[in-house]
């Protein structure tokens, strides 16, 4: 608490000091800052999670989003929430199937189906690409249970929607951009234009705008609503990545899967800084080249949803799943990696809490 007043009175000084919270200042110079929230409680912790099953007869089935295993954002937390599973419950029989960009919606339904039909139970459907799909297959094999990421099904008594609050997570990398920002502007770079990237880009320009009032926010999108390329075109993200730095922008935060490695080589050529999304890309290797220009990424614990998955699954018990997996049970969040926004930690964490204490709504549309 003291940690937090502290930084409070400090922002709070500095805000003071160059005429409180107005217009930008110099160029160059970041931007006028507002105090973050003072004194919010951390949130109550999470019940620790019980001990892993024994499951070593479970056979998982995953369906891939575009992009599959090495995109190094959506698919590959999957994958570690999966791994992490066979690991501690024992079980190894895991067919992984990939997507293909610009495929049809039958190519979806049969590799929902090929998976049930060879045996596999649960089968988890990563992204809301597969909804029609699950929502046709599902009912044909009453007895397999199926998951989907990031659409809510209802209605189909087989299927467990695993959805997020991707816009608190993103709310809390806009205040890190504002904070980090010399310009005073940043940028959103988002793969194809649906309700769901949306949300990250409420948040963001929430938590940025929050943080610094007068801050210039660039957004823009690779491809329109049902054109699912732009989720694996790099070279049109670093497309629209050079047109926000050449404009001003130097901070950009991306939602644009497998797309996001242009982002982050336009960022690093500028010299710029870049927010990663879903895992923490600082870490992974298919970005490494880029790491040092990574300052965080806002973290989307697909993989923490998929082992609560099947373990919930193996227990028989898919009832004690969260409805959805918000700020307040660490279902999403800010990666520190690298250590380039510790010193920001009391300030972001402020805000953290008085989100997951319901003290802060973030809208989830921009």
């Amino acid at each position: 608490m003291a940690v937090l007043l502290t930084g409070a009175l400090a922002l709070s000084g500095c805000a003071k000091d160059s005429g409180g919270g107005g217009g930008n200042n110099a160029s160059g110079q970041g931007c006028q800052l507002t105090a973050p929230p003072a004194g919010a409680p951390a949130p109550n912790p999470p019940q620790p999670p019980p001990a892993p099953p024994n499951a070593k007869d479970m056979r998982v089935g995953l369906a891939f989003d575009i992009g599959g295993r090495g995109d190094a954002s959506f698919n590959d937390a999957s994958v570690a929430g999966l791994d992490r599973a066979k690991s501690e419950m024992g079980f190894s029989d895991v067919k992984e199937l990939d997507a293909g960009a610009g495929e049809s919606e039958d190519a979806k339904q049969t590799r929902l189906r090929q998976l049930a039909r060879e045996g596999y139970n649960p089968v988890i459907a990563v992204g809301y690409a597969y909804a029609d799909a699950i929502k046709a297959v599902a009912p044909e094999f009453a007895g397999t249970k199926f998951a989907i990421i990031d659409e809510q099904v209802d209605g189909v008594p087989n299927v467990t929607p695993l959805v997020f609050a991707e816009e608190q997570g993103s709310f809390l990398v806009g205040v890190i951009a504002a904070h980090r920002s010399k310009n005073c502007q940043v940028g959103f770079v988002g793969g194809v234009r649906t309700p769901l990237i949306q949300k990250f880009q409420a948040g963001f320009e929430a938590g940025a705008k929050a943080a610094a009032p007068s801050i210039k926010i660039d957004s823009k999108y690779l491809t329109p609503a049902g054109d699912f390329s732009g989720f694996q075109d790099p070279n049109k993200g670093a497309e629209i990545a050079t047109g926000q730095l050449e404009e001003g922008a130097d901070v950009i935060y991306h939602a644009a899967g497998a797309s996001g490695k242009g982002v982050f080589s336009s960022v690093k050529q500028s010299g710029a800084m870049a927010i990663g999304v879903d895992s923490d890309q600082y870490n992974q290797p298919t970005v490494a080249e880029s790491k040092d220009v990574i300052i965080s990424s806002m973290l989307k614990r697909v993989d923490l949803a998929v082992y609560d998955y099947i373990s919930a699954v193996a227990r028989d018990d898919l009832g004690s799943l969260p409805k959805k997996f918000d700020l307040a049970i660490d279902g999403v969040g800010y990666s520190k990696s690298g250590g380039k926004v510790d010193d920001l930690v009391p300030v972001v964490d402020a805000y953290r809490n008085a989100i997951a204490n319901g003290d802060i709504k973030v809208s989830d549309k921009p």
